[in-house]
This record gives C-alpha cells, structure tokens and sequence, in this order.
C-alpha cells in the first residue's frame, strides 16, 4: 500500500532555503532497518516517521546513519504537513524520545512547545584545546549541553566566514557543534551547527541547537523573546519564546516543496 511522502523545507517561507525534512506517514513503525533505509533513501538531514495514536501522534526522527532524540525542523515540517495536507486540525500532540512536544499555529508561523537545555562551562581542558584546533580560532567561551558542544566567537562574520575541520569535529564526544555570536542589527543571535557524526556536515538550521541557545543567550541578552538566524548557506530563522518552567517555543515557518509516495 502506497505511504504519503513529503518534502518539506522548514524554518523559512522561501522554497529552497530553511532546512529540508522529508516527512512519511504510516500506520506503523516498519523496523528499525527499515526506517534507517528509507531516511538513507531520502538523503536529507532528517526524516520523520509520524504514526496516528489515540492521544496524537507517535513521532520519530532518523538521519542517514542514526536515530535522534530531538528534532525541530522534522517536527515543525510534520505539523506542516499534517495541517495542511492530511486535514488535521486543532494543537498536535507529539510522543517522543524526548517526551511530549506539542504544535500551534500562531498566525503565519508554526510554534513547537519544547524543552531548553541548560549549558554549563566546559572545564576540560584537552576537550577545549581539540574544539580549538577543529575551529582554526580561539572562542570566548565554550561550553556543554546534555548533547552537544556550544562555542561563541567574538562576532557574527567570525561564524559566518568559519571553516572548520569537519574531520576533526567528528572525532568529538558530542551530537554535534554549535557555534554561536551575537548578530548585527536584523537578528539577536546567529549561528552555525556542526554534526558529521551524524552524517551531516553543516545542517541548515538546527531546531534542537536553539533549545541550548536560548538557554545561553537569555540571560546574556535580558530578553525573553529573541530573533535568530542560522547561516547556513541555505540560512533560516527561528524565533524564540520563553514558555515557563523549562519550555521554550520555537516558532518557524515551512513550506511543501513535493508530495509524493512511499512503494515500497
């Protein structure tokens, strides 16, 4: 039985920037396997696999090579098409590896209710010196989340113009690297996020890397709603809303590039 398959591309209004997902709607999770090939298939950052239960829906997220934890783009691109293709109306409700995330509209935007991630201080020292060495300069600070590596630099065109060793970042322990500077004028904060551990080299823009950004950049900033940028060459922006207790919303736009179907 054929399987709708979309192609989304999230966190913008413009096809062909933001951050593409393809998005599969089944009835059940084929194995592991099975969804580990079709995101291979699909080549793309992220692939989500959505499946219909009676309290929402059961969400998860592959790329090329591995399962994550936590995925905005997907997410946002699954709420996307799930309104405005499948008919569904109303909030969305999300089950997850990473708990429950709940989807809005807000006008013209998508807001996805998730959690922050707190960034401590990076004390190693050698960690601090490899993190150097990918970069090619030297930070203002670095820092951890529970999975990735966060990193400022001095300015918005020292992230723009970087040009990391990606050879050297996959050897880190962590999903992936984000490096982050205050932005100029247009945008509060811009960044860049790193993860060929995960079969990506730079991902376009990085839902999952702003729950750890708001968290850094808030009580820097002292502001509860912020505008960011990710400059990637495909660029996208996000913007970032305070939610209570350790929520954030991550509000985005997106839009259908194909629609297609699952053969197989």
């Amino acid at each position: 039985m054929p399987l709708p398959l979309y192609q989304v591309d999230a966190f913008t209004q413009e096809p062909f920037r933001g951050n593409p997902a393809a998005v599969c709607l089944l009835e059940s999770f084929f194995d592991d396997a099975i969804l580990g090939a079709i995101a291979r298939e699909m080549n793309l950052s992220e692939t989500a696999f959505v499946v219909p239960i009676a309290s929402g829906f059961q969400l998860r997220w592959f790329t090329p090579v591995a399962e994550v934890d936590l995925c905005g783009h997907a997410t946002l691109a699954t709420a996307h098409v799930l309104w405005q293709h499948q008919g569904v109306a109303g909030e969305l409700a999300f089950h997850t590896r990473s708990g429950l995330l709940r989807a809005q509209r807000l006008g013209e935007w998508i807001a996805l209710d998730f959690p922050q991630q707190p960034v401590t201080p990076l004390e190693d020292q050698r960690l601090q010196a490899s993190i150097i060495a990918a970069l090619g300069t030297q930070p203002l600070s670095v820092g951890q989340t529970a999975s990735d590596l966060l990193v400022e630099l001095e300015d918005a065109p020292a992230v723009m113009q970087l040009k990391p060793n990606l050879d050297q970042i996959a050897r880190l322990p962590c999903r992936g690297l984000i490096v982050t500077a205050r932005a100029n004028r247009e945008y509060d904060i811009v960044s860049r996020f790193f993860a060929p551990q995960l079969g990506i080299p730079e991902d376009p823009v990085t839902g999952s890397a702003h729950c750890s950004l708001y968290s850094y950049w808030q009580p820097k900033l002292g502001r509860q709603e912020l505008l960011a940028y990710q400059a990637s060459p495909r660029g996208g922006v996000i913007k970032l809303q305070a939610q209570g207790g350790d929520r954030l919303l991550l509000l985005g736009q997106a839009v259908t590039i194909f629609a297609g179907e699952l053969l197989v």
